[in-house]
């Protein structure tokens, strides 16, 4: 909400100072409250394979997202995606050789701690990848403020805040799996109902219902994982092993916004060509359209056109970004039902134990 008000009173870049006092607080709190739990054994840091994780997971993001401009057979897209194979490799290997591995592979052993982690890469790629896309649906297709679409997520934000201490007992009194597996299937019926709204409607009916149910599932989800994460390996080795959970969980987000988005824009482009040949545009228009569809529903409207016209080309990209933003919600659904599939699959009966008690 307070992005929003910063976007429409301010500018778009406000919203990156909202991190500095966010940063500042957290870096006191774990000054006061965080227990060390440094690993004695490590020395220095892995300058290399950071080196190399960055170059690799950049060129993966940025072939993808070129991809939806020019195509995958495009060869500034096929250099960046092979770019993108040989970094990680090397990454890979030069994890695998060094003593002290910015990412230690030997943590993989742990069953728990790769289902953990697996279950992570899918629901906050689902989570990051189509909540991208409801800022832009709520501004540009249902009209909203800058504002009013931040607050439409607060809900959710505060659902989240006010369960976690709740969610966390959870895995004392169940275990991790129960949870890990109830959680992610309610945040894929909320991803389910974001695919009912159409253009226009009320916000209580049409995206609260969906935004209430997501906020459960994962304040279900949240503290249990984190807390399976930490419990899956040894008590050294816990912040390597959060280190690892949350750099899977932002590079998930990252890589499904690049894959939704060239799902996005395929639908969208999809849909907006039938719709423009049932309307019978002129072809000046017809034409415009087409060099602004990487825009999607933000497509300038020709205002040489009548009123009618007008509107008959603005309903038609409205219409077509929401089938757009209901193949990614389902996109996003599948994901989140594959996490829980993963948790019955992976994830222990028992509350977590530490490496070297798994077997």
């Amino acid at each position: 909400m307070i992005g929003g008000w910063l976007i429409e009173h301010l500018s778009w870049r406000a919203v990156f100072f909202i991190n500095i006092p966010l940063a500042l607080l957290v870096i006191l709190i774990s000054l006061w409250r965080v227990p060390e739990s440094a690993d004695p054994e490590s020395h220095g840091l892995d300058w290399l394979g950071a080196v190399l994780a960055a170059l690799g997971l950049g060129a993966l993001v940025y072939g993808l997202i070129e991809s939806s401009r020019f195509g995958f057979g495009d060869r500034s897209v096929l250099a960046a995606l092979g770019a993108a194979v040989v970094f990680l490799a090397l990454f890979l290997l030069t994890e695998m050789r060094i003593p002290t591995p910015m990412l230690p592979l030997a943590l993989f052993r742990s069953r728990t701690f790769t289902g953990a982690n697996l279950l992570t890469f899918l629901l906050y790629g689902a989570l990051g990848g189509t909540l991208f896309f409801l800022p832009l649906n709520l501004i540009q297709v249902q009209r909203y403020s800058a504002t009013a679409a931040g607050a439409a997520l607060l809900p959710f934000i505060l659902i989240i805040s006010f369960l976690s201490r709740w969610s966390g007992g959870l895995i004392v009194t169940y275990g991790p799996k129960p949870p890990l597996i109830i959680g992610p299937v309610i945040a894929a019926f909320g991803f389910a109902l974001f695919m009912l709204p159409g253009v226009g409607g009320s916000y209580w009916t049409n995206f609260f219902p969906a935004i209430v149910a997501l906020g459960l599932g994962m304040a279900i989800s949240v503290a249990p994982l984190t807390t399976t994460v930490m419990n899956s390996v040894a008590q050294n080795r816990a912040g390597v092993a959060s280190g690892i959970n949350n750099a899977v969980a932002r590079t998930a987000g990252l890589i499904a916004i690049a894959v939704l988005g060239v799902v996005m824009l395929q639908v969208f482009n999809h849909a907006l060509d039938e719709r423009v040949a049932r309307s019978n545009l002129p072809p000046p228009v017809s034409q415009s359209l087409q060099l602004q569809r990487t825009k999607l529903a933000a497509i300038a409207i020709p205002e040489d056109q009548d009123p009618l016209t007008q509107k008959v080309i603005r309903r038609s990209i409205d219409e077509s970004f929401v089938s757009g933003f209901r193949t990614v919600m389902a996109m996003g659904a599948a994901l989140a039902v594959a996490s829980a599939i993963t948790a019955l699959i992976w994830i222990g009966a028992t509350p977590g134990v530490r490496a070297g008690q798994e077997s």
